[in-house]
C-alpha cells in the first residue's frame, strides 16, 4: 500500500495516490468494480469501503441513434413519442411491439437501408462488393490483444475451410468487417491488422467463395465512420478475455440500433445480459472465475492444437505462411504468441465461440425472431444512457443535482450580458 515503491527507483505509485486523496474511488462496469475491490486495489478496499462504488459507462442517444440512425428513430418515435431522446428508459415501452408486424417490419427496413448505404461506400473506398443481404459481422474497437481480434480472424479461417471443404453445402453468407486503431509502437498489435488483411487478401480473392464470405480491415477507424458501420451491423463482436474490458461503449451503440451481440461475460456485456435477458444475447466462453482457475491450473495452448483439428489447421495456415506466400515467415511471431506466450487464453475459448456463431447463423435464418431479439435489445438499452451516468456522478460522487435551467446557445448572451 506504500505510495513510494519499495524496489528499484524509488517513485510514486500515481494509482495508489489516487486513490488516497480521493473521496470517491469508482470502476465503470459492476464487474470492473467488483475487480477493483476484490483484487487490484484489495487492500484500500479494506482499509476505506465507504470510498469504493460503480458507475457503469454510458452513450448519448443524440448521437447514436437520432443522429446516426433517423430511420429507426423516427419509427420509434411513431410507436412512443419523443421523450426517450432525453429520458431513454422509455425505451423499454418498445417491448409490447417486439412482435407487432407493421414495427418489426419498419425496423427491417431501416437496417436494410443503412446496410445497402454501407454497401456502396465499402465499394466506393475498398473496391469489394459486398452481399448487402449477407450478415454484417462488426468488431470496431482499439487493437488489443485482450480485445481478441485474433479469436475472430480464426474463426474467419475457420469458416473459409470449410467452405473450401464443402463448396456446395448451405452457408448463411457474411460480411466480417474489423476496424481500430494500434498503439504506434505496439508491434503485435500491427501484426493482427497485417494478418487480417493478408486473410481477407486470400477470402475475398478466392472464386470458391464468392460472395458467401468477404472479409474488410475498415481503415483509419473514427467517430464519423462509426456513425455509419454501427446503424448497419447485424452482429456485434465483444469477445475480450472475461476479466479484462474495464467497461466498453461500442457494445451499448451496437445494441441501441438494434444490432445483436456475442460477446463474454466481460465488462458492461454482463449489465447488458441482465437487461435484455440471456435469451437475446449470444454468451460463449470462460467466466471471470473459470480463467481465474485456468490460471492457477495452467494453461497449455499445445492441448488444444492437439485436441481441435480446425483450429489445428487454421494455426498450422498461418505458421506455413499460406496467408502471406511471397513471406512465409510473417505470422510466424503470432503463432508463437498463441501457443507460448498468450495471456488471454484464446484457444481456450475457440470451440466455445466457433459454436455460438454456429447458433448465430441458423437465427439469422429466421429473420422474424432475429428481429424480434433486436427489438429487445433496443428496448432494453435504457440504462446505458450517459445521461444516467452522469446523473448518477453528479447525485453521489460530486454532490450537485441536475439543473433543468434552460441554457443559451453558443452564439446567444446570457441574461446578465444582454442587461
Amino acid at each position: 500500500m506504500s505510495l513510494v515503491e519499495e524496489y528499484g527507483e524509488k517513485k510514486i505509485n500515481m494509482a495508489l495516490l489516487s486513490i488516497v486523496g480521493s473521496h470517491a474511488v469508482n470502476g465503470v462496469a459492476a464487474l470492473h468494480s467488483e475487480i477493483i475491490k476484490r483484487d487490484i486495489f484489495k487492500d484500500f478496499y479494506e482499509l476505506s469501503p465507504e470510498k469504493f462504488q460503480n458507475k457503469t459507462n454510458g452513450i448519448t442517444p443524440r448521437r447514436w441513434l437520432l443522429l446516426c440512425n433517423p430511420t429507426l428513430a423516427d419509427s420509434i418515435a411513431e410507436r412512443i413519442g419523443e421523450d426517450w431522446v432525453v429520458h431513454l428508459e422509455q425505451l423499454a415501452k418498445l417491448k409490447q411491439y417486439a412482435t407487432d408486424p407493421g414495427f418489426v417490419r419498419d425496423v427491417q427496413k431501416a437496417k436494410q437501408e443503412n446496410k445497402l448505404r454501407l454497401s456502396k461506400q465499402l465499394e466506393a473506398d475498398y473496391g469489394i462488393k459486398v452481399n448487402p443481404s449477407s450478415m454484417f459481422d462488426i468488431q470496431v474497437k482499439r487493437i488489443h490483444e485482450y480485445k481478441r481480434q485474433l479469436l475472430n480472424c480464426i474463426h474467419i479461417i475457420t469458416l473459409y475451410n470449410r467452405i473450401k471443404a464443402n463448396p456446395n453445402a448451405p452457408f448463411v453468407p457474411r460480411t466480417v468487417m474489423i476496424g481500430g486503431k494500434a498503439a504506434p509502437g505496439y508491434h503485435t498489435a500491427k501484426q493482427i491488422i497485417r494478418l487480417i488483411c493478408a486473410v481477407g487478401e486470400v477470402v475475398n480473392n478466392d472464386p470458391i467463395v464468392g460472395d458467401k464470405l468477404k472479409v474488410i480491415y475498415l481503415e483509419n477507424y473514427r467517430v464519423t465512420l462509426a456513425e455509419q458501420i454501427i446503424p448497419a451491423a447485424d452482429l456485434s463482436e465483444q469477445i475480450s478475455t472475461a476479466g479484462t474490458e474495464a467497461s466498453g461503449t461500442g457494445n451499448m451503440k451496437f445494441m441501441l440500433n438494434g444490432a445483436l451481440t456475442i460477446g463474454t461475460l466481460d465488462g458492461a456485456n454482463v449489465e447488458m445480459m441482465e437487461e435484455m435477458g440471456k435469451e437475446n444475447i449470444f454468451i460463449f466462453g470462460m467466466t471471470v472465475e473459470e480463467v481465474e482457475d485456468l490460471k492457477k491450473r495452467g494453461y497449455n495452448a499445445w492441448d488444444y492444437y492437439n485436441r481441435i483439428p480446425e483450429l489445428r489447421q487454421c494455426i498450422d495456415q498461418i505458421q506455413s505462411g499460406f496467408f502471406s506466400p511471397n513471406d512465409p515467415n510473417k505470422f510466424r511471431d503470432i503463432v508463437d504468441i498463441l501457443m507460448h506466450h498468450d495471456r488471454f487464453l484464446l484457444f481456450a475459448d475457440y470451440e466455445s465461440y466457433v459454436n455460438e456463431q454456429q447458433r448465430v447463423s441458423e437465427l439469422y435464418l429466421k429473420p422474424e425472431e432475429w428481429t424480434k431479439k433486436c427489438i429487445m435489445n433496443i428496448a432494453s438499452s435504457g440504462k446505458f444512457s450517459s445521461d444516467r451516468t452522469i446523473a448518477e456522478y453528479g447525485r453521489e460522487i460530486w454532490g450537485v443535482e441536475p439543473s433543468w435551467e434552460k441554457l443559451p446557445a453558443p452564439h446567444e448572451p446570457k441574461d446578465e450580458e444582454s442587461k
